[in-house]
This record gives C-alpha cells, structure tokens and sequence, in this order.
C-alpha cells in the first residue's frame, strides 16, 4: 500500500524552524523567553482578548481553571459525558465530583438538560446551587471539533446559579460568532476561563503546550503565576501557594509564534476542504456530513461523517480497520467518559444522544495539506465500502 492518507497531521510550511532555531541560539529553551512572551500576545491580540498566559497543554489550561474557579474536594463540576477524558480528568484532580451531561445535535452539551437539571435535581438557596449536599461549582463546556456549543443558553443558566463557565476550546481555537449576543466573540472568551491545546492533531501546535485565558486580565496573572510553582519571590525562593510546573516552553512557544502566523490561512483550508466534503457526500443515501452551528464562523478542526445506522449496521471499529487498510485513516468519536473504568459509579443525567452518537460518528481526514485530489479519493473509498457493508 503505498498510498496514505492521515486523519490530521501538523503543518509547518512557514517560519517554525527559523524561530527554534533563533530560541537555541539565543539558549531559551525551557519555560522562559520572549517567544512565550510574544505567543501570549499574539493570541491575545487574535482573540481580541486582554491577556493570555501560555501553558503545558490543554489539561493543564482546564486544571489551572478549575483551580481558579474555586474547585475544591467534594464540590460538583457538571461535564460532558461525550468528549476527550482530558475535560473530565482535571475534575477529579480537585477531588472532586463530576455529573455526566448528555449532547444535542451539535455534540456539545444540552443547554436544555443542563436546565433542567439545575431545576430538576438541585436546590439554588440565593448564593450556591446544591446537588446532593454538594456545591455545583462549575460546568465545564467543550466546543467539540470547533462546534460552538449554544453558549448563549448556556450562559444565562450559569449566570442564574451562580456557576462558573469553564470553556474546553482546546478543539476550537479560531471558531466565533457571526450573529446574536455574542457576536465577534471566540470560543473560549465567553465564560469565566477559556482553554486551548496546541498538540499535535490540532489547527495550530507546539507539539505539546496550551493556553488559558480569563474574563478578567488579572485572573489570567495569576493562573501564569501558579504555572511557575507560584514564585512569589523568585530570586528567593519563596511559595505563599500551591504551584505547578504548567508553564509553556521557549522552544515550544517559538513553533507557536510561527504557527500563528499561518491561523487564518489554516481555517481558510479547513473552510475550502469542508465545503468539498459537503459536495462529495451531498445526497449519499449512506451517511451525513455534520453541520455548524449557524451564526457562527467554525474554525472546522475535524469533520464528522453520521452514519445511518438503520442502513450500515456493522460495529465502527470494521469500518475504521477496513479504510485502514485502504490507505485511509479515519477515527471513532470517543468512548463515553461515564462508561469508562474511572468513572462508571459517577452521576449521570438523561444521557442519550451521546449513546447514539458514540456508536454513529466518523472522523475523515482534515489535514491543512490535504489536497483534492485526496478528498475525492477518501470520499469515494468510504461510499464504495459502505455500500458494500450495507444492511441487505
């Protein structure tokens, strides 16, 4: 097989190897010098944001979060139960509780089971909403593959009892509104604290390394002061607080600062390649390709194929194998995070959908570098083998 085509790989076409370069010469490589400094700001300016402090990765963005939002053991932090277990791990970093959300059509959360939840299976007593004797402190929302979760919905229920919005954008750098409330705004700057992730598989990378970012720009210091040991006095040594080694890299920062350079050519491609899927599948009996949430501009990170399950039943792991083997590298969603060892005695509410999304979702190939060519090739390979995988 000499053909492959990977579901989505890093891009360097533009100044990344000038920049490493430049931090080595310069000896900066560990987690100070000025391309840090310049990656903040440049983020910041992008998000039309006060202040950005660069970080480990995306997990360590959302901890960092949590902390802030005053996470504390024994509290309830409400997550989807369809994501990456990296939303949902922080919580139990806390020590504390997390209750499993169900998804709506965008595979975000549910503002409407969110709402009723809070109504339904919990008491608000003026200051605090209480769920089993437990502080709802949070709820943490993930903007899965660039989708902008109904943020307006969402907002006003956290607003009403006094929840803080911790927003999982590590998917979503890029993606913002068009159209209602929030309009001009970007995933990840609508809540009490916004996280991004720049691995590998994402629109922009550092190879590791993330960001966090805060609705107040003070907030943002001192979530940058706790990613370096929370030095109060660094030429002493002194530690007023509980730190962590979560600060972000020279080196990685300097593949960064290029790689910003080169974010709106890569949501450009991502458009341009999305809209050809959309030609390509436009009819197919077999699958759909999913939409955005209108009045928003997706940055379109992954795109996700919904497999008409009353016509192709066999499990998604065939599927997956069976284009692998085609040169083609395709994905399943997630597991469900309430089902996995961690957390099967966890709380759950109403899941539904995410049960049948699990079972039902694609990811095709989505790299910035895939040509046209290649989304023909992977196009048609799927339908030829759906149709042969067909209910009959």
């Amino acid at each position: 097989m000499d053909r492959f085509i990977p579901l989505s790989i890093p891009n360097f076409e533009g100044n990344e190897r000038k920049y490493v370069d430049d931090a080595l010469k310069q000896g900066w490589v560990s987690t100070g010098g000025a391309y840090i400094t310049k990656l903040e700001e440049q983020m910041a300016e992008f998000l039309h944001t006060d202040n950005v402090a660069a970080c480990q990765s995306g997990t360590s963005a959302l901890h960092l979060s949590l902390i802030e939002a005053g996470v504390l053991p024994g509290d309830t932090v409400i997550v989807p139960a369809l994501t990456f277990i990296a939303a949902v791990n922080p919580v139990k970093y806390q020590f504390a509780n997390p209750v499993f959300m169900d998804c709506d059509e965008s595979l975000c959360i549910d503002p409407l089971k969110l709402r009723s939840f809070c109504e339904d299976e919990c008491e608000f007593d003026g200051e605090s909403l209480i769920y089993k004797e437990s502080v709802v402190k949070a709820v943490v929302v993930v903007h899965v593959f660039g989708n902008m979760a109904d943020m307006e919905a969402i907002m006003d229920i956290a607003g009403k009892y006094h929840i803080k919005v911790v927003e999982d954008a590590t998917e979503a750098l890029g993606t913002c509104y068009t159209d209602g409330k929030y309009v001009g705004k970007f995933a990840g700057t609508i809540g009490d604290f916004g996280a991004y992730s720049f691995n590998g598989n994402k629109i922009i990378t550092t190879g590791g390394g993330g960001a966090v970012t805060s609705n107040k720009a003070e907030t943002v210091d001192h979530l940058r002061f706790l990613s370096t040991q929370a030095k109060t006095d660094s030429h002493f040594y002194v530690h007023d607080e509980i730190g962590y080694n979560y600060r972000m890299t020279n080196l990685q920062a300097a593949l960064g600062v290029a790689q910003m350079e080169e974010l709106p050519e890569f949501i450009d491609r991502k458009q341009k390649n999305y809209r050809q899927y959309e030609k390509e599948f436009e009819g197919y009996p077999f699958v759909k390709l999913l939409s955005f949430r209108k009045g928003t501009l997706s940055n379109k990170w992954f795109y996700s194929l919904e497999i008409d399950r009353d016509k192709v039943s066999v499990p998604m792991r065939d599927i997956i194998l069976a284009l692998e083997k085609k040169g083609i590298q395709t994905r399943a969603i997630w597991g469900l995070i309430h089902l996995q060892k961690p957390y099967v005695n966890e709380d759950t509410y109403r899941i539904e959908k995410a049960v049948y999304y699990a079972s039902s979702i694609l990811n095709i190939p989505c790299s910035t570098q895939i040509t046209s060519e290649e989304i023909s090739i992977v196009s048609n390979e799927i339908k030829r083998l759906l149709e042969e995988l067909a209910n009959v």
